[in-house]
């Protein structure tokens, strides 16, 4: 349920959707530790003119020369410095495992590490940490206990049935709520039951399913019946659920209901049963995000079987686990959710799936240890001054705007001036002291990381918001805005080259920190993010006028962005992925003239570099930041979920909207990548 607008989505697994594969035997090797991947000259490929191609002619060498790894499903300039990262990662945590870390948290980073690197303790156990599970769904009399097991899968971080989440309330910012969402899939969206684009997916998920169950002990025919259950189910799930482009809505995805409504809402769940499941019994108000979703589920809770439910639980139960389970399982899971839904030809190493594990669990202790020995202060010193830099310059913009109302422009910079940043890591990292991790149980330290995570959350309902409290861990190579708390945060792990580079030029680097920094800046400001006030809440404070002369300059966005076909017959969802376009075009506009005012100050700055102008280097950097190869079934996955537009068309897409391109590379009218001047967008 978090609303974080983010520089990139990466697939993390959240409890419903593409769980993350596992290899069965783990990585005897230790290669070295890549290099640092700078912007270079050498990415060029200078058989393309700019005026043709940009994007090939800034990153056409580097997209030829690194194919996707076997156990990637896309490679980037992102996953380059990501990679670089597991490294530094697995030297701590091959340290802690052998207990060379000092502290107790140490300690639990090293025991979770390496009870997830006993592959043997996973075969000698099979099945059997899922017994006490299995038992629980086997004993269901009715849909009351359904839900109160339902619950109890919830805290587990298994996402049966429907979502759930603790955040701050959208219109009441200081004050954590309960958020209840739409869920309960295994397929990555609605669409990959729905259209008829993926009826391939869906037979393969069938085979997938049925073969997960012939696995847990049943025969073929069961397992076959087993597996139609679940797709019809998880098909009805689909068919009440919102499509993807109207989640994005803030305020129509916000409902708050008290327990008598919600009851009302759907009779058939005893929201009694699941809310002391969920150790919430206390609440007395939730948020529904679609309510629509929820009366089309009280529908199936009755007219489908509880034999049906029971199948459908044991599934999401397996599938939870499934890339912890042992080999076979593993295999299988990974053969569908890597191979067949991204693409993905080989599992990644187990260390880095067990790394990976960590960060998700203990990510804040993990973090610590990372800040201490890879974040430096002048690494945060010199961000504060780039964010500094670009604060002021967007003060400066919106002051100027012409098609503005000084109405909404004084609420705008009212906004702005209640606007916050982090930098690096938490001041006080979390405390897990009180989590149990044991090397000799993989299983149970996940399910009770999750319920240690859990507690830690239904714990503040109801409570004060801490505004401490960071979204990602200190290692992630991203950064996001979130508009609950009316705040830019940069984690430790992406200021690094090629985002951050103290040996190279400004223009380099505001090419890229520097545009990332004003991207989610601009994410304040976007389609959804401008829905939310100075503290944080959803609230109107937009005048009408000033709304559709927004609306009607997004909509070359949306027009702009929805004509690029990634794949054939494929475009990009110019709606789906507004938000970002936005922020990537404010990004891009903010950091140009930042840069253009760092080299007033200091004109000895204004060289030429390896034949080029700062000018064109900052755009030559910015589409180097976003040199990727992708795998096709993960582009098809990604143009169906991710807000982000595919990394070519980010690489281009703003550069177009700005004139000073067209004058740093000389690009005249007629030339490919000319976009005529009535279609390109301003807004911020």
């Amino acid at each position: 349920m978090k609303r974080l607008f983010c520089l990139l989505a990466f697939a993390l697994y959240t409890g419903c959707g593409t769980p993350p594969p596992v290899p069965p035997v783990p990585s005897v090797s230790v290669p070295r530790i890549p290099d640092i991947p700078r912007f270079s000259v050498d990415y060029m490929d200078r058989s393309f003119k700019p005026s043709d191609d940009f994007y090939a002619f800034a990153a056409g060498t580097w997209r030829r020369n690194n194919p996707v790894p076997g156990d990637k499903s896309r490679w980037s300039g992102f996953d380059e410095l990501d990679q670089r990262n597991w490294f530094l990662i697995r030297q701590i945590l091959d340290e802690s495992a052998a207990h060379r870390v000092k502290g107790k948290a140490a300690v639990q980073v090293g025991d979770l590490y390496a009870s997830a690197m006993d592959i043997s303790l996973s075969e000698r156990r099979a099945f059997s940490p899922l017994t006490p599970d299995f038992k629980q769904i086997d004993a269901l009399q009715d849909t009351s206990s359904l839900l109160a097991l339902v619950g109890k899968l919830h805290t587990r971080s298994t996402g049966v049935l429907f979502g759930t989440g603790i955040e701050a309330d959208a219109k009441n910012s200081v004050t954590y709520a309960l958020y209840l969402s739409q869920g309960g899939l295994g397929l990555p969206d609605r669409d990959y039951y729905l259209a008829e684009g993926f009826a391939k997916q869906r037979d393969a998920y069938r085979v997938h399913i049925s073969k997960m169950f012939h696995l847990s002990g049943i025969t073929v025919a069961a397992a076959a019946a087993a597996a139609d259950t679940v797709l019809e189910l998880e098909t009805a799930l689909a068919q009440v659920s919102k499509p993807r482009v109207e989640l994005r809505d803030a305020l129509a995805n916000y409902t708050k209901l008290n327990r008598t409504e919600l009851s009302a809402l759907t009779p058939a769940l005893d929201w009694n049963r699941y809310l002391i499941a969920v150790q919430a019994v206390g609440v007395t108000e939730v948020i529904v995000g679609q309510p629509q979703f929820f009366r089309g589920l009280n529908t199936l809770l009755v007219e489908k079987p509880l034999t049906a439910w029971k199948t459908y639980l044991r599934w999401q139960v397996i599938r939870n686990v499934a890339p912890w389970l042992h080999s076979s399982v593993a295999q299988e899971s990974f053969a569908f959710y890597g191979t067949t839904l991204r693409g993905q030809l080989t599992q990644e190493p187990r260390w880095q799936r067990a790394s990976k594990l960590v960060d998700s669990n203990l990510g804040e202790a993990l973090g610590a240890i990372f800040v201490e020995r890879h974040f430096t202060d002048e690494a945060r010193r010199r961000m504060r001054e780039l964010v500094a830099d670009l604060r002021t310059v967007f003060v400066d913009r919106l002051a100027r705007l012409d098609w503005m109302s000084n109405e909404t422009r004084m609420k705008a910079r009212a906004k702005f001036e209640q606007f916050t940043q982090k930098i690096g890591h938490p001041v006080v990292f979390r405390d897990y002291s009180r989590l149990v991790i044991q090397r000799d149980d993989l299983i149970g330290n996940l399910q009770r990381a999750a319920e240690f995570e859990h507690r830690r959350q239904v714990k503040r309902l109801g409570g004060t918001v801490d505004k401490t409290e960071w979204e990602m861990t200190p290692q992630t190579v991203n950064a996001y805005f979130n508009p609950l708390q009316n705040e830019i945060v940069f984690p430790a792990g992406i200021l690094q080259p090629p985002f951050f580079d103290v040996t190279l030029d400004d223009a380099i680097n505001y090419g890229a920190i520097g545009v990332v920094i004003g991207h989610e800046i601009t994410h304040g400001y976007d389609d959804q993010g401008r829905k939310f006030d100075a503290s944080g809440n959803l609230n109107d404070w937009w005048t009408a006028a000033d709304a559709t002369e927004f609306d009607r300059r997004t909509q070359k966005l949306v027009e702009q962005y929805g004509g690029y076909e990634a794949l054939p017959g494929k475009k990009v969802n110019g709606r789906l992925t507004l938000g970002e376009n936005i922020a990537d075009l404010g990004g891009v506009t903010i950091a140009f003239e930042a840069l253009q005012r760092a080299l007033v100050r200091d004109p000895v700055k204004r060289k030429t570099i390896d034949g080029f102008t700062p000018e064109q280097r900052f755009f030559l950097s910015l589409s180097q930041l976003w040199r990727s190869n992708y795998r096709e079934a993960e582009l098809v996955r990604r143009l169906t979920v991710d807000p982000h537009s595919p990394a070519n068309f980010r690489g281009i897409g703003a550069h177009l909207n700005h004139p000073v391109f067209y004058q740093a590379f000389g690009i005249l009218e007629g030339s490919p990548m000319w976009l005529a001047p009535e279609k390109r967008t301003v807004i911020w």
